[in-house]
C-alpha cells in the first residue's frame, strides 16, 4: 500500500536576526541541544531527500535489522518512546511495506519485527546516506573531538549509575 502521507521537502533552517536578544538562552545546554538537532535533522533531510524517511525512522530501521526478531516493547526501550507511539512507528512503516510483523517463537503475546527485502534495500541505502551525512556534519571536527562530544552526550542521557 503506498504511503499517502506528502513528504515535505527538506528545507534550510532560517537565519537568525542579528537584534534577536537570547537572554539565558545561550547558557543552556538544552538550547544548544535542539538547535543541533535541528540542523542534524534537516541537514539528514537534505541528505536522504526521495527516501521519505525520518532520523527517527532510520534508528528504528536499523535496530530491527541489526536485531530480527525484536518485540516492539523492546525495541520502543531501546529508542526512548512509549510503546504506543512505538505501535503508531511499525504501522506506518508495515504499510510501506517495510517492516513486517511477525508471531513471536518465544511469546505468543507479541510480535517479533523483521524487515521486509524492501527494507533491508532500503535500510542499505540509507546507511551509505547517513554515513557521508556524519561525514558532512562532522567535517570541521577531529577524530578526539567528534569522540568526546559523542562521550559527553552519552553522559547526558546514558547516565552512570
Amino acid at each position: 500500500m503506498p504511503n499517502k502521507r506528502k513528504q515535505q521537502q527538506p528545507s534550510r533552517l532560517p537565519q537568525i536576526p542579528e537584534n534577536i536578544d537570547f537572554d539565558l538562552l545561550p547558557d543552556l545546554v538544552g538550547y544548544h541541544l535542539r538547535r543541533a538537532e535541528l540542523t542534524v535533522f534537516s541537514e539528514y533531510g537534505r541528505k536522504t531527500a526521495g527516501l521519505q524517511t525520518t532520523p527517527g525512522q532510520f534508528g528504528v530501521l536499523t535496530l530491527i535489522g541489526a536485531n530480527p526478531g525484536l518485540t516492539q516493547s523492546a525495541l520502543a526501550a531501546a529508542v526512548g518512546i512509549e510503546r504506543s507511539t512505538m505501535v503508531a512507528v511499525i504501522n506506518r512503516l508495515e504499510e510501506r511495506g517495510l517492516v513486517e510483523r511477525r508471531p513471536s517463537k518465544v511469546d505468543r503475546r507479541s510480535n517479533a519485527l523483521v524487515l521486509s527485502g524492501q527494507g533491508r534495500s532500503l535500510l542499505s541505502q540509507l546507511k551509505v546516506l547517513v554515513r557521508e551525512h556524519e561525514r558532512s556534519m562532522f567535517a570541521g571536527f577531529s577524530d578526539d573531538e567528534r569522540a568526546t562530544l559523542m562521550a559527553f552526550l552519552m553522559r547526558i542521557w546514558r547516565p552512570a549509575g
